[in-house]
């Protein structure tokens, strides 16, 4: 008799414990290739039409690289590597989709900062685009809103520099590796 490799239902309230513990055994194998996969959303940022004065992949490694020559922890430098993997994947919700993927694994005030942090970015570039700069001060009075603006302010808005000589990818895959080896945390939200 063989192994079945998948569950049996037509609805999830007609699954056995048989087919939740198979469908459990395939999630931990699934997860188990999850930094590979978060790797190739930073890497994605290299594709695509752009404009920036370097890629979205650099800009990504030198916010993380400024991150880390500031001594600040492995998840803040895991934070800045993937603030921007939506842009590629959810250009409209790029915070959103980037704090989605790293908020089970650091403290709930770095996923903030990333899904917010679009925001904050139109204080440097609103204007020029017919936009809010202001569209931060919504969030004025939040516990954690100096911090966005520390975050855009040295690991963001300033990491378009063709000159800085940020680290490769790979020296930042041992720190994601760290990260998303956690524990995730889940939320009652």
């Amino acid at each position: 008799m063989s192994t079945p490799t998948r569950a049996t239902y037509r609805t999830m309230d007609e699954g056995t414990a048989e087919d939740y513990a198979l469908i459990e055994r395939a999630e931990e194998a699934n997860n188990a290739g999850l930094v590979p996969r978060v790797l190739g959303l930073v890497e994605a940022l290299a594709e695509g039409q752009q404009a920036y004065p370097i890629s979205r992949l650099a800009h990504s490694l030198q916010s993380a690289s400024r991150a880390y020559d500031d001594r600040q922890p492995v998840d803040y430098v895991v934070a800045a590597l993937l603030h921007d993997v939506g842009d590629t994947f959810a250009p409209h919700a790029h915070g959103l989709f980037a704090s989605a993927v790293i908020a089970p694994y650091v403290p709930e005030r770095l996923a903030w900062i990333v899904k917010v942090h679009p925001d904050f970015q139109q204080f440097y570039y609103a204007p020029h685009m017919g936009g809010d700069r202001d569209a931060r001060e919504k969030y004025r009075g939040h516990r954690w809103f100096d911090d966005c603006v520390q975050f855009c302010e040295r690991y963001d808005q300033n990491c378009f520099d063709a000159q800085y000589e940020h680290r490769p990818l790979e020296f930042f895959r041992p720190m994601v590796e760290e990260v998303f080896a956690r524990t995730p945390w889940t939320t009652t939200d």
